[in-house]
């Protein structure tokens, strides 16, 4: 497809889902914006709850606290027990302490209010007459007695639950509220637990609850109502709604086992309720249908302001595109797409402009140029000179008849009883076996070091010992790739130059290790002549003008070079101790990519 086209295309792309965005938006907003808010509101109805029911636990946990009490126990009272005038005393003192005791276990609430607790002992003879029946002193919490003849309306719910606590809204507790939701729990014995200490009563659980709910904001003052499964209002944020009976969509009216989490829309508000068939608890959210819809106009009109300005963009880009970029840039795509390494650039460009299209046009140009001149003259060269070198650097002559004739001497002269010479020749064996490696130019420096060890057994034997050399390696080292043959002429250099004619005081060192995430191979002698270092670096590392040394340290510096890169070679220096030690630098390869071991070919 033409890019005019294309760009037509794109265009229509990219506009036509910001039409059909504004079309479905207006369809559906109302919609999924009630759906998407009711689910949210939903899951905070449901947390909402959670917090509810653990304020209501930590009141019951604090209840549990006051039940297990020795004194409260101590309260028990009924058949079976007996009374006297002489403990009349022990009666009294027993009753100032719990009286004392119950209003500690108070919890403060906002508005200078508190959860007050109160306990009822069940005192079926009497023998607590004294304590007074209601006082306002009270209403933060204390102890009353009733029998059966003063028994609260709601105590025998209380035993019947078996310790369970339920909410219920209870009148004239401690002399406080006329009204007030109370958390109620009967206390049982717990020497005997068919025994009937009394009733534990929590007041003021309708501010505790609203204290919890008043920290949800719903929109326009949305409101929220703890009921109980007849929809009973047990706390709320709306003043003066305790008591009386919740219009609740009919589909919300009864619940089911378990918890459940419905939402309806009923009349002009819209209704969220988390229903616990437990604990009998319901709470119901109630929103303005209105707030919601206000916001559902407002996000269409923010969509069809944004649909307008994208299409107005989008014409303007699209113009600016087809006037600008589009004839250039099909001009040289045309140029590009008939290029050929090597083919001949035009002189002059299509275009002639100075923006950054023209820039890019002329580059291209340019570079297409320069790549076939690079093509022609420099690369190829470069090419062939590589080529030319390794193969001048790695022409050898392929000793194969010169080794198995000298295996057959080694076995010879070992038959003949002439053990030297055969030892000698078994070690120049070494050198040819390795030397050949199966054609392989780059070995493992534990060959190397192989290798290295017959030279120098072989120079050994022929100045007969009047020098030392001693190998110090690292077992990591020994599996890096060297190319072969590198160390022999930096070991013959040692002897010749070095410590040929220092008797038993010659001793030369040969070092393999890491160091600074590379391998360092290092010969050290202990000569005692003065030896030019710098001149040395020098040599190896500028062109060379004759073959006078032969495959030597030169030689060996360019093979490196060429194996492993520029930052590699050779180095001389001078030991603390004098003499001459010279560094091979290689890097670190793992033992995976290191060439197998030579085998004798």
């Amino acid at each position: 497809m033409k890019l005019n086209r294309q760009l037509i295309l794109l265009f229509v792309i990219l506009v036509s889902p910001v039409f059909l965005l504004n079309w479905y938006a207006n369809n559906q907003t109302e919609h999924i914006l009630k759906r998407h808010v009711t689910n949210a509101y939903m899951e905070l109805n449901k947390q909402n709850h959670l917090l509810i029911n653990r304020d209501i636990d930590t009141v019951n946990r604090v209840m549990t606290n006051i039940i297990i009490n020795p004194v409260v126990q101590q309260l028990q009272s009924g058949a079976g027990q007996v009374y006297d005038e002489a403990n009349q005393y022990d009666r009294v003192k027993l009753y100032e302490t719990a009286d004392r005791l119950i209003p500690t276990f108070s919890i403060g609430i906002s508005g200078g209010e508190a959860v007050g607790y109160y306990l009822y002992v069940y005192d079926p003879l009497d023998r607590y007459d004294f304590a007074p029946l209601n006082a306002s002193r009270f209403r933060n919490g204390g102890v009353y007695f009733y029998t059966d003849r003063t028994k609260p309306s709601w105590a025998d719910e209380a035993i019947s639950r078996k310790g369970r606590g339920f909410l219920k809204i209870v009148n004239g507790i401690g002399g406080g509220r006329t009204e007030t939701l109370a958390y109620i729990r009967a206390v049982n014995s717990t020497i005997s637990g068919k025994m009937i200490v009394g009733v534990l009563v929590a007041s003021n659980m309708d501010k505790k609850i609203e204290q919890s709910l008043q920290s949800v904001s719903l929109p326009d003052n949305g409101e929220m109502f703890l009921t109980d499964y007849d929809n009973t209002i047990l706390a709320s944020t709306l003043d003066g709604s305790m008591g009386r009976k919740l219009d609740l969509p009919p589909s919300m009216v009864h619940g089911t086992k378990g918890e459940e989490t419905t939402d309806a829309i009923y009349g002009d508000s819209i209704y969220v309720q988390h229903a616990d068939y437990e604990i009998q608890q319901k709470l119901v959210y109630r929103i303005s249908a209105a707030s919601l819809l206000r916001q559902q106009s407002e996000l269409k009109r923010a969509i069809q302001w944004i649909s307008m300005a994208y299409s107005l963009f989008g014409i303007v880009v699209m113009a600016y595109f087809w006037r600008s970029l589009l004839s250039p840039l099909q001009k040289l795509a045309g140029f590009v797409r008939g290029y050929e390494p090597g083919r001949k650039v035009p002189s002059s460009e299509a275009v002639d402009r100075n923006d950054e299209v023209g820039v890019l046009i002329h580059a291209i140009y340019s570079m297409a140029r320069r790549l076939n001149s690079l093509i022609e003259d420099r690369y190829m060269m470069d090419i062939k000179q590589k080529e030319t070198q390794l193969q001048v650097l790695y022409q050898q002559i392929n000793p194969h008849l010169l080794y198995n004739t000298l295996e057959s001497i080694y076995w010879k002269s070992s038959l003949e009883g002439n053990s030297d010479s055969a030892e000698m020749i078994k070690e120049l064996s070494k050198l040819m076996r390795i030397s050949l490696s199966r054609g392989r130019e780059l070995i493992t420096l534990e060959e190397e070091l192989e290798h290295a060890t017959a030279y120098t057994r072989l120079q050994q034997k022929r100045y007969e010992y009047e020098f030392q050399v001693r190998w110090e390696t690292e077992e990591e080292a020994l599996t890096n790739p060297i190319p072969k043959i590198t160390l022999q002429p930096l070991i013959e250099n040692a002897i010749f130059h070095g410590v040929r004619n220092m008797g038993e005081d010659g001793l030369i060192v040969i070092r393999a290790f890491r160091r600074d995430g590379r391998v360092v191979v290092e010969v050290e002698d202990n000569g005692y002549k003065p030896v030019d270092h710098e001149a040395l670096n020098r040599s190896i590392r500028e062109p060379r003008t004759d073959d006078r040394q032969g495959y030597g340290i030169h030689n060996v510096h360019e093979r490196i070079r060429l194996h492993f890169g520029s930052d590699y070679g050779i180095h001389y220096s001078m030991p603390p101790g004098g003499g001459t030690l010279v560094s091979i630098e290689l890097p670190i390869r793992p033992a995976e990519e290191a060439p197998a071991p030579a085998e004798a070919g």
